[in-house]
């Protein structure tokens, strides 16, 4: 059963339903589920799916050529393969498929533009000679993300400009990913995605029949299972120097954000060098580099400000548990290192992804003008912030602090606060406290509301006083089971 992709189905649809020729690029990394939507998207259509391979010009040019001739096209019957790649493409103008768009999809085509560097050239002079002016729609679908950015999409790609849409697949939210595993708890569903995030590849290995704890055992820390070698087989898939690699990317999951922090902890000297390995993996959607929420364009620019993140919850989960315990797994102590390394750690493990998840609902709830007020961003603030200090005469003091979620309206007339708690105890009125403190001396020139999120429900103190102080409550049930249709 196919699960989720709502957006990009109907982007696809909407373009296939226009008139006239459409050129669409699509791309994502690997994994993310490209070939899945697109034959979903193409089932009920005529239309030719051509998948690419890592094979020599001449062999690509022949298996495209056998896949065309399955379709009742004239050239079929004089000659048995196109002898060139233009003869090849404008053969599309003959696909019999009568009022209905003359589909093709490419999978991985920069497989195809590997093999032959004149593609680009030989597509954009049909595209504007031909293609464009029937009732073509080409699909170019790749998971070379820094060929289709850098290359494929840049002004000196002779393709520039001719694309009538362009989308960036990603990860699937939690809403969606949650779809996989129905029947769980709605505690069990956050700790599954905690764990697998939002990639279609990694969730379809779980098994929802199975437990939570039973599937990390089975599916992911068991050698031989799919999930056991995925981060190792994709990393020496996509880049070399895959030691230096795995050393930045355990730094990042077990906590290093800044940038001479990582240098330090996978034993780099050189920072520069960092930076450029972590550029890569950012291309690759492994890892981003976040900025508190407010932060000018200035400082985005400046390559030592910003913190790094995995945005890959899996990576996350292998490299916080998985990789460093590899020997014992190797050696099939699989009972052992759950129990004594990742179950203890698991809920503190999860309370990451549930900062996303807070921050996804309250996106879906902007879209229904369920909020206050409408925000113009959204995101993770850090900086100096006032803090309640017993100890100080005031009672506050300004440090370095953390908001999981701040909304600010446009011209920062309002903002929203939210606090994110997944915890085995409800939400405490001191922690709430605590919350309200923060970023006090904007108080006097904008109005301020506040949202909890809590897996264990509130202190009874915070309920009392929440609609006083403009105080939102979101359980987990809430959370959880929110409707985003």
């Amino acid at each position: 059963m196919f699960i989720g992709r709502e957006a990009e189905l109907k982007f696809l649809q909407d373009k296939y339903t226009e008139e006239g020729g459409q050129l669409i690029v699509l791309y994502g990394r690997r994994r993310i589920g490209k070939t899945e939507t697109l034959r979903e998207f193409c089932k009920d259509k005529p239309h030719i799916f051509f998948s690419c391979t890592q094979t020599t010009d001449r062999v690509q040019l022949r298996n495209f050529s056998n896949r065309m001739f399955k379709e009742d096209i004239p050239a079929k019957n004089y000659i048995s393969e196109f002898a060139d790649w233009e003869r090849a493409f404008r053969a599309i103008l003959d696909l019999p498929y009568h009022d209905q768009k003359k589909l093709l999809v490419i999978d991985e085509f920069p497989y195809m533009c590997r093999g032959n560097r004149s593609i680009p050239s030989i597509l954009q002079n049909l595209w504007d000679t031909e293609l464009r002016n029937d009732n073509v729609m080409l699909i170019l679908c790749g998971s070379a993300m820094s060929f289709i950015e850098k290359e494929l999409l840049s002004e000196k790609n002779p393709l520039y400009g001719r694309a009538t849409g362009i989308y960036k697949m990603k990860e699937m939210g939690f809403y969606d990913a949650a779809k996989f595993f129905p029947d769980y708890s709605d505690q069990d569903k956050i700790l599954a995605y905690s764990v697998l995030g939002g990639i279609p590849h990694y969730l379809r290995q779980w098994n929802p029949e199975l437990s939570v704890d039973e599937n990390i055992k089975r599916n992911i820390l068991t050698k031989g299972c799919i999930l056991y070698s995925e981060v190792e087989f994709l990393l020496h898939q996509e880049l070399r120097e895959t030691p230096i690699y795995n050393s930045i990317i355990e730094a990042v999951a077990l906590g290093s954000t800044k940038l001479n922090d990582i240098s330090q902890k996978s034993l780099i000297e050189d920072t520069s060098k960092t930076s450029v390995y972590l550029k890569n993996l950012i291309e690759l959607g492994i890892i981003e580099r976040e900025f508190s929420v407010d932060a000018k364009i200035k400082e985005q620019a400046n390559s030592s400000r910003g913190t790094y993140r995995l945005t890959d919850n899996f990576f996350r989960f292998w490299y916080s548990f998985g990789f460093a315990n590899f020997s014992q797994l190797e050696d099939g102590d699989v009972d052992g290192v759950y129990e004594y390394v990742v179950k203890p750690a698991l809920h503190e493990f999860t309370s990451f992804a549930f900062e996303d998840i807070c921050r996804e609902f309250v996106r879906e709830m902007q879209k229904k003008n369920e909020l206050p007020f409408r925000y113009s961003k959204m995101g993770r603030w850090f900086g100096k912030s006032t803090v309640r200090d017993a100890k100080a005469a005031s009672g506050f003091r300004t440090a370095e602090t953390e908001i999981d979620l701040l909304a600010i309206s446009k011209g920062a007339e309002e903002y929203l606060v939210g606090e994110c708690k997944f915890k085995g105890e409800p939400f405490s009125y001191s922690e709430y406290l605590d919350t309200l403190a923060k970023l006090s001396p904007l108080k006097e020139k904008a109005k301020f509301y506040y949202a909890l999120f809590s897996e264990n429900g509130f202190d009874k103190k915070i309920s009392d006083c929440a609609t006083e102080n403009k105080t939102y409550l979101y359980t987990l049930e809430q959370i959880v089971n929110y409707s985003k249709n």
